[in-house]
């Protein structure tokens, strides 16, 4: 009786933990979508920002955004498959796999705006990018690389042995076995760790103020010029992505309905890592049911 007491008093109590974090959270994206969606609109998602007067939009930030997380997925997924497939597939146990697994802690350890400033003077002083899309898409892949190589390493080593064992024996390479049969099996948890990634991504502020900029330029959608600071698809412009924008309504407070624009565009930015968060389930639930015949 008494350790059946003692049960049900610990299983209470994890009920009631999991019900206070849920409310919590439950509670946070109800304010933020309450308080912030009756500001959003078509012209608000499609409207150029305004510093001077009320009811400017978020277009160009909102653009930004997509493509510097593009940009980023463009430099961070192919290292990052590349560091897994060699942790997982490859390295062999010793001081020198050891040390490249703490490095990777270390790493996925440090505050954004660490990250941050190495990449103002890394990319935007040493390498003379200046405040642009390339400077901030690479320190954001410094930041995410650690957590996007640790997730296709933990996929990878989810394959059961014998499915390595199999494609050997069917007379292929290692390589060949890794890229036919390991790589498609671990896809779902892969992909899934790519997506909770660019959700990641797409919300991070601290990084891009010393990298990105704080400005978004006009742009010119005729103009294709990779070099030009008002070409949409150029890399060297500056890019004030919706996350930062939101930081910088809220510090510098110049327009007048600056209390407004920085509720919806919380909405807005919320909505989306919620999408994110959500679809890299359904993915990887999709694929994994794809793959196997589950």
């Amino acid at each position: 009786m008494h350790a059946k007491k003692i049960n049900k008093l610990a299983t209470g109590i994890l009920y009631a933990i999991a019900t206070i974090i849920v409310t919590i959270l439950a509670s946070l994206i109800l304010f933020i979508l309450v308080r912030g969606l009756p500001h959003v609109s078509w012209s608000f998602l499609t409207g150029r920002s305004s510093s001077y007067q009320a009811g400017g939009g978020i277009g160009i930030q909102l653009y930004n955004s997509f493509f510097l997380l593009v940009v980023t997925l463009l430099i961070s997924v192919p290292l990052s498959m590349g560091a897994g497939i060699y942790l997982s597939e490859y390295a062999k146990k010793g001081p020198l796999t050891n040390f490249i697994r703490t490095c990777i802690e270390i790493l996925s350890s440090l505050p954004s705006v660490v990250v941050g400033l190495f990449g103002y003077l890394i990319f935007v002083v040493q390498f003379e990018y200046g405040f642009s899309i390339i400077s901030g898409a690479l320190a954001l892949t410094v930041f995410n690389l650690p957590q996007m190589t640790r997730g296709v390493e933990d996929s990878l080593r989810t394959v059961h042995h014998t499915q390595r064992e199999a494609g050997l024996a069917l007379g292929l390479s290692r390589w060949e076995t890794v890229v036919h049969v390991v790589i498609p099996e671990a896809l779902p948890g892969i992909v899934t760790g790519i997506v909770l990634a660019s959700g990641r991504i797409f919300g991070e502020a601290a990084a891009l103020i010393y990298t990105a900029g704080q400005s978004a330029p006009a742009l010119d959608w005729s103009n294709w010029n990779l070099f030009s600071v008002t070409s949409p698809i150029s890399i060297f412009r500056q890019a004030e992505t919706l996350a930062v924008h939101i930081w910088k309504v809220n510090s510098e407070g110049t327009i007048p309905d600056a209390t407004e624009v920085s509720a919806g565009s919380a909405a807005v930015l919320l909505i989306f890592i919620l999408i994110f968060n959500i679809s890299a389930r359904r993915i990887g639930s999709f694929l994994h049911k794809k793959l196997t015949s589950a």
